[in-house]
């Protein structure tokens, strides 16, 4: 289950189908280092997304 307190490094390791999701969502910057130890919420806090609706859809 993913949950917003998820590393996006740890997600797309897990998971690497979701990053389409992520990037559909606005968020570019999946191969930058510094994206890898962020947690879904802290993310989706800096590029202004619905961090509920997201790991909605990456639950769904």
């Amino acid at each position: 289950m993913i949950e917003k307190t998820t590393k996006i490094g740890t997600l797309l390791e897990e998971n690497p189908e979701k990053a389409e999701i992520l990037i559909e969502a606005g968020m570019h910057c999946l191969g930058c280092p510094a994206s890898q130890a962020e947690t879904l919420e802290e993310a989706c806090d800096v590029h202004g997304i619905d961090v509920e609706e997201l790991v909605k859809k990456l639950n769904a």
